[in-house]
């Protein structure tokens, strides 16, 4: 085999072994990218599902029921059946005294996220308006929460959700 030759086929397998380097350093970018995706897809359906059942559970009305079982449709485990047995009593006493609570998330920040487990804070600021406010003057409230979620199939349920602080 001549220089020339000795050479050339150094050349070419230099290129090749430059090419699958580059093509391995690809496969690597394109798996990370994929891997980011999919983690910001799970903090983004943690956040929206966390949202929905805080905003449920500040928005209660006396005169309609279907504010108390929209808590219960994103709920799971024993939190949904705590949630369930005390219903009834809460919808009684949000008819007693004509309450109202209104609300929404201000912000809300993922603390722990597994592919099947979740921690939430949220803030929100609302009202609230019963026969001890004075109907018809709501009240300002801010309240935060603690939600944990669980991944049950494809939907994100709360399995905790624990009052951490507000203010009237």
């Amino acid at each position: 085999m001549t220089t020339a030759n000795r050479w050339l086929a150094g050349l070419v397998a230099l290129l090749l072994l430059l090419a699958l380097l580059g093509g391995a350093l690809a496969w690597r970018t394109h798996g990370d990218r994929a891997d980011a995706r999919t983690s910001q897809q799970r903090y983004g359906d943690v956040l929206a599902a966390a949202d929905r059942e805080v905003t449920a559970f500040v928005n209660l009305r006396y005169d309609d029921p279907a504010t108390l079982d929209a808590v219960a449709a994103g709920a799971t485990g024993d939190f949904r059946a705590r949630y369930l047995r005390s219903s009834r009593h809460v919808a009684r006493v949000l008819r007693q005294h004509r309450s109202v609570s209104t609300g929404r998330v201000v912000w809300s920040g993922v603390s722990a996220v597994s592919p099947d487990r979740a921690t939430v804070v949220a803030a929100t600021t609302g009202t609230v308006s019963n026969d001890g406010t004075g109907l018809g003057v709501p009240g300002p409230r801010l309240f935060r929460f603690r939600v944990t979620l669980l991944r049950v199939g494809d939907r994100w349920l709360t399995t905790d959700l624990e009052f951490v602080g507000g203010a009237a």
